[in-house]
């Protein structure tokens, strides 16, 4: 009997385990990493706050502040009438009406950024972390952030909540709406910054070469940030995200068994790597992105069973083949 007990209490210990694999590497304490907090300089707000008729001179005393958005020529009479077009557009006043009503502190993305700070500059040591800002984009969805000579921007009037009457009436699709909002501020920083590791990188040939890099971005993001939900990382709903968790097994059968892995027709890299509201092979209720979320469970399993390979060496490991083979990867039914 207490033989019985023990082994059913390390399988159950082992299947706590299981679930939780993928986080021992990335389970690190970075206190001993110092850096100043992250200050969020509100660009949206003292542009605002110029009076309209004396423009000039507004610009002026929030010059040195904002120098990466004014330059330093701010006697040119054609950059001050766009400035002032651009301030008494009535679109960009409601958005940035909204942005001051919701967000009166920005301390909640402050505080996740500069623990992401802190764990890129564990691992990363040699980089320089970057000034934050916030402004108004007028309704730019395309860039919500941008990673630009050590400036990181923030379209805060890109997070202002699903509900928000300009998102609708500009016909943003239901799956854009879930991401706008405060939640994913960090993580869509975080995003940028990966992408950025990435500049240049080819393309890759065959689907599991996609795969496989969009998963190496995703691991990256989890050691940047390992407490932010895994389903905000990946751009999921809670639900999609469970979806991909359940049917992980059928994802990667469909994929073995229909011989996509290693096609460069291009349409199994569009159906199974680019975004939308779900995977078309699948239900309405999967996820988008599924060989996304397929390439991070095999890099989790090669950076698990794999121990000396480090977060750049994982990086820098551009054959998919080799990743899929030394990962061992292979869902349990």
């Amino acid at each position: 009997m207490k033989l019985y007990r023990f082994t059913l209490l390390f399988l159950v210990i082992l299947v706590i385990d299981g679930c939780n694999w993928h986080k021992n590497r990335l389970n690190i304490d970075v206190s001993s990493i110092k850096i100043p907090d992250v200050i969020i300089h509100r660009y949206d707000r003292d542009l605002f706050n110029i009076p309209i008729n004396s423009i000039q001179s507004g610009l002026e005393q929030i010059q040195n502040e904002y120098y990466f958005f004014l330059g330093t020529d701010l006697n040119d009479s054609k950059k001050l009438d766009d400035m002032k077009a651009y301030l008494e557009n009535p679109r960009n006043i409601d958005f940035q009406k909204a942005c001051e009503t919701q967000y009166k502190d920005l301390t909640k993305v402050e505080q996740g950024l500069t623990e992401a700070f802190r764990h890129w500059k564990y691992y990363f040591p040699e980089v320089k972390l970057p000034r934050v800002y916030t402004f108004i984009s007028g309704g730019d969805y395309t860039n919500p952030v941008q990673l630009v000579d050590s400036v990181l921007i923030i379209a805060l009037d890109n997070y202002l909540g699903k509900d928000f009457k300009p998102y609708l009436t500009d016909g943003l699709a239901l799956y854009q709406l879930d991401r706008m909002k405060e939640d994913h501020i960090v993580p869509d920083c975080v995003r940028e910054i990966v992408n950025a590791m990435y500049q240049g990188v080819p393309a890759p040939a065959t689907l599991l070469g996609g795969m496989v890099e969009a998963g190496k971005r995703q691991y990256i993001m989890d050691a940047l940030i390992p407490e932010v939900p895994g389903y905000l990382k990946m751009d999921y709903t809670k639900e999609q995200y469970s979806w991909a968790e359940k049917n992980e097994t059928h994802v990667w059968a469909a994929l073995v068994e229909n011989r996509l892995l290693y096609s460069s027709d291009g349409q199994s890299s569009q159906m199974f790597l680019a975004d939308g509201p779900f995977t078309m092979e699948f239900s309405k209720d999967s996820p988008p992105r599924l060989g996304e979320w397929i390439g991070l469970q095999i890099i989790r399993s090669f950076m698990q069973k794999n121990p000396e390979i480090t977060l750049q060496m994982m990086m820098q490991e551009n054959d998919a083949q080799k990743i899929l083979t030394l990962s061992g990867y292979k869902p349990e039914k």
